[in-house]
């Protein structure tokens, strides 16, 4: 589990094909947090597991299967690319974002940024599953990044970007065309798949 406030950007050092997917290496460019072999880190908001300690210059290396590069904007990255970074929650962290899981659900398209009036925007494309569970001021993950939507049309989503979100995370870098990680609210999908359940069980009763 994972909160959504991303704590470091690291580099993409390679992605290579492998038998069961590829190798994901990712320089963490000095990042105070240390992991084990085995511990969970978010990349762009996608959940994957360190596969050993630390190597030469402290390169974190990552096995991705097929699903993920499929589902997921992981199988695109390339040399060089900065990531966002997050480890796993524990019980006592501070929960300033909100729960996320580190599933993608789907991958979007940003639309379009505007800074109008001095607020950054970012309008974002997404399928009909993610925009079923995307209210105004409800939240949703953008390449892990823990935010508040700010707006809601036909197959889209606003959200509006702080100082802070801009610095910290690569989000300043997507334009037009760039595509993003998407992760719904894990309660929204919850109380979704319930209220499916007791629907259809609603239906089928004489």
């Amino acid at each position: 589990m994972f909160t959504g406030i991303i704590e470091h950007q690291g580099r993409v050092v390679s992605l290579r094909p492998q038998a069961s997917g590829a190798r994901l290496e990712i320089d963490p460019c000095g990042w105070a947090h240390v992991p084990a072999g085995g511990d969970s880190i978010a990349i762009n908001g996608c959940c994957l597991t360190v596969v050993a300690a630390p190597g030469t210059g402290g390169v974190l290396a990552f096995d991705v299967i097929p699903q993920t590069l499929s589902r997921t904007t992981i199988g695109a990255l390339a040399a060089g690319e900065e990531v966002n970074l997050e480890h796993a929650a524990t019980a006592a962290t501070l929960l300033g974002g909100h729960i996320v899981q580190g599933h993608v659900d789907a991958v979007g398209e940003v639309l379009a940024v505007s800074t109008a009036g001095g607020e950054w925007r970012t309008r974002i494309a997404a399928p009909a599953d993610v925009m079923d569970l995307a209210v105004d001021r409800g939240s949703i993950a953008v390449d892990g990044v823990s935010l508040t939507i700010a707006a809601t049309g036909s197959g889209w989503f606003e959200i509006a970007l702080i100082p802070t979100t801009l610095a910290k995370t690569g989000l300043r870098d997507r334009q037009a065309g760039s595509r993003v990680n998407l992760e719904s609210d894990p309660m929204a999908k919850m109380i979704a798949v319930q209220v499916q359940r007791m629907l259809a069980a609603g239906a089928k009763r004489p």
